[in-house]
């Protein structure tokens, strides 16, 4: 669950967002500015995590009163050498931390660090990744925990969407971006399993809400709906003029988390009156207008 320590808003003096050049990182440095509030963005290029001089480098990024958003990470996780590469990151954050601490720190983690589980998932649902990825991030976690005694949050989103996403993931990034170019939707099997989808905007619009009322402890960016990939392609392929043929594909294993994941609804809802996260239908249909609009510029 999640604790505010302000209970009336109050704007950070600055927030240094950590991976802002990337997918998430990149909408929470957008949302932080829109806002007004000072923002110093760093990239790979300008603070690589896995330098030999990179706690250093970071800490004189760092000021007192600043807001430390970390997204940075090489994902998804799909080896031991990746696996090493996030926690050496990890600790070069850590180690900042220590040399400059700062007055808030905001985690961008991951839903992978919990169990599957037939029930919906909670913030108090048992944290027992069965990935690498899943693992790195809850490494993470608890890295930053042991290290740093200032207010702390962490975020774990669930499948995320929007047009930036450099990764073209199975789902509404990757089905939106084949039926715009009018190609085949290729779904895993038949697309029967049935997952919670985000959209990248809630999640800056959480982080505002956490960082605008310093709050610690854990919540789930998640929309609280659950979608099967099949309805997701057929919705998709809809938002277009001449999209390809959705069409099913052998499986070469069993259906991830044994076909669903769903979530209970969100701490954020109760934590922050007001908020809420886009319905599925609602997010997609604008994304994928976006980029219909984009194609005929």
């Amino acid at each position: 669950m999640i604790t505010n320590l302000h209970r009336s808003p109050r704007k950070p003096t600055r927030a240094v967002v950590l991976g802002a050049g990337g997918f998430i990182g990149g909408a929470i440095a957008r949302r932080l500015r829109s806002e007004g509030i000072e923002i110093v963005a760093l990239g790979r290029g300008s603070c690589d995590l896995l330098t030999a001089d990179a706690a250093i480098r970071l800490a004189e990024e760092l000021r007192p009163d600043d807001v430390l958003v970390f997204v940075s990470a090489h994902a998804p996780v799909k080896n031991v050498a990746m696996l090493k590469a996030n926690i050496r990151m990890g600790e070069a954050v850590c180690a900042a931390l220590k040399d400059r601490p700062v007055a808030h720190v905001i985690y961008i983690s991951s839903d992978a660090v919990y169990k599957d589980s037939t029930e919906p998932i909670s913030e108090s649902s048992c944290a027992e990744p069965g990935s690498l990825h899943g693992a790195m991030h809850l490494t993470r976690e608890v890295m930053l925990r042991s290290e740093f005694s200032g207010p702390l949050a962490f975020v774990r989103p669930t499948l995320t969407y929007g047009i930036d996403d450099p990764h073209d993931g199975y789902g509404p990034n990757r089905f939106q971006r084949l039926a715009a170019e009018g190609k085949d939707l290729v779904l895993f099997g038949e697309g029967e399993e049935q997952r919670d989808h985000i959209a990248v905007g809630d999640i800056g619009e959480l982080v505002l809400c956490i960082a605008l009322h310093r709050g610690t402890g854990v919540v789930n960016a998640v929309s609280g709906e659950v979608v099967s990939f099949r309805a997701l392609a057929e919705f998709i392929a809809a938002q277009f003029t001449s999209p390809g043929t959705i069409k099913g594909s052998p499986r070469s294993g069993p259906m991830p988390h044994n076909g669903l994941r769903s979530f209970a609804p969100s701490a954020a809802l109760s934590a922050f009156p007001g908020f809420t996260f886009t319905p599925w239908r609602k997010g997609i249909a604008a994304m994928c207008a976006e980029t219909s609009q984009a194609k005929e510029r």
